[in-house]
């Protein structure tokens, strides 16, 4: 690492270089003395002239923008090659089609700065829709915009370079959690997300969701909390691949979810033995079993709740649900417009839409989706309806709001 570079931006691409080098050009722009930061781009075998494009760039100075071509794509954990020649002492990873907004990176290295624990600083993504964008869990950074230090990389690993994508940033945030560092998302780091089209097939997200979600549990979650949790995550990913078919009038995300369950399952053992399982404190910090159950029990107290309705069938389902039945408190459904259908169930209770929740004698609602940008939206939403009160378990984790 330089004694000078502070900061190495980190990013993979394939075949989108107009857009590429269109957000190169603005994080160029980031606040930061040229002398002091460089850019990495690892291009994955890109066909559209991609490193064509970059030359105008390439020729800027030190440090400048450093060029790292691939003769196969490897996807986004590619980053890897660039992480491994990276000289800064913080590392900004970020998608292609992403790049931080002004005044985001300087408060990047305040925040490092003012907190030796902090391990990752989640950027505020933006969407071109005014939406934001964020793990389905609070304490798992972003790919697309996210801070690292450079010396928690050298203790916790690189990306899972078998994951090719998807689920990686899970994989990576586990061990730093692990390692005893935090990571947090920031309001004062905006970061600007186009979502450009291009680079993803649809269904080979939904089999890689589905294969490197149960690589994960079987990497870092002891039994039996790891087969609880493959149960539910394979339970809910079938319904979104039902729902993307129907969408689509097809079944190819179905077959797709069928190919990564396959694969996930079969390669179960292998993982098992691969990896350390994550230390109590982590779990806890992760899926909140705990803390989900207090603060269930502090909202029973003050507001008498016996019958409940859950808002979203999230990905952290399982707390909210063991959290109910340790209380006594009765869940009579779970609102999820976009995953009810007829007999559609988890674990006995039935799934329906917010409106037909609406009907139900229930003495409030409790927002079960615990992502940091998603759970306000959802309590806005429901609170708008004012048919009963909207128990919100969390406050939104994006620090100096």
């Amino acid at each position: 690492m330089s004694d000078t570079l502070r900061v190495s931006f980190v990013l993979a691409t394939f075949n989108r270089g107009a857009v590429l080098v269109d957000c190169l050009r603005q994080t160029l722009a980031c606040g930061l003395d040229p002398e002091t930061f460089e850019i990495l781009v690892v291009d994955n075998a890109s066909t559209d002239g991609t490193p064509d494009r970059m030359a105008p760039l390439l020729c800027q100075g030190r440090p400048g923008v450093r060029l790292i071509r691939l003769p196969r794509n490897q996807g986004p954990v590619a980053k890897n090659h660039a992480l491994r020649q990276a000289r800064g002492q913080y590392i900004v990873l970020l998608d292609d089609d992403a790049f931080p907004l002004p005044g985001a990176v300087p408060a990047m290295l305040r925040h490092f700065q003012e907190d030796p624990t902090l391990g990752a600083a989640v950027f505020d993504v933006q969407l071109p829709d005014g939406t934001r964008e964020g793990s389905a869990y609070p304490d798992v950074f972003i790919g697309a915009g996210t801070g690292l230090r450079a010396a928690v990389l050298e203790r916790a690993g690189l990306l899972p370079a078998e994951f090719f994508m998807q689920a990686e940033e899970y994989d990576l945030s586990f061990r730093i959690l692990d390692a005893g560092y935090a990571i947090r998302r920031f309001a004062d780091m905006p970061l600007r997300h186009l979502k450009s089209p291009g680079a993803r097939i649809a269904q080979r997200t939904t089999g890689l969701d589905v294969r490197n979600n149960l690589y994960l549990l079987a990497k870092y979650v002891p039994a039996p909390l790891c087969f609880a949790l493959a149960g539910d995550w394979l339970a809910r990913y079938w319904m979104m691949a039902q729902g993307r078919d129907a969408a689509a009038k097809g079944r190819a995300h179905q077959q797709a979810f069928i190919r990564g369950a396959a694969a996930g399952l079969a390669h179960w053992s292998a993982q098992r033995q691969r990896c350390r399982r994550l230390a109590p404190a982590t779990l806890e910090t992760i899926f909140k079993f705990a803390q989900i159950r207090q603060r269930l029990a502090g909202a029973q107290r003050q507001q008498r709740l016996e019958r409940i309705v859950l808002a979203d069938l999230g990905k952290n389902m399982l707390a909210y649900y063991r959290a109910a039945a340790d209380l006594g408190i009765t869940v009579v459904a779970i609102a999820d417009d976009q995953l009810a259908g007829s007999g559609r169930e988890y674990r006995g209770i039935s799934l329906c839409t917010r409106a037909q929740a609406q009907a139900l004698a229930a003495d409030a609602w409790v927002i079960s989706n615990m992502s940091p940008t998603q759970s306000p939206h959802r309590a806005a939403t429901l609170r708008a309806m004012g048919t009963r009160p909207v128990i919100d378990l969390f406050t939104p984790r994006c620090d100096n709001s």
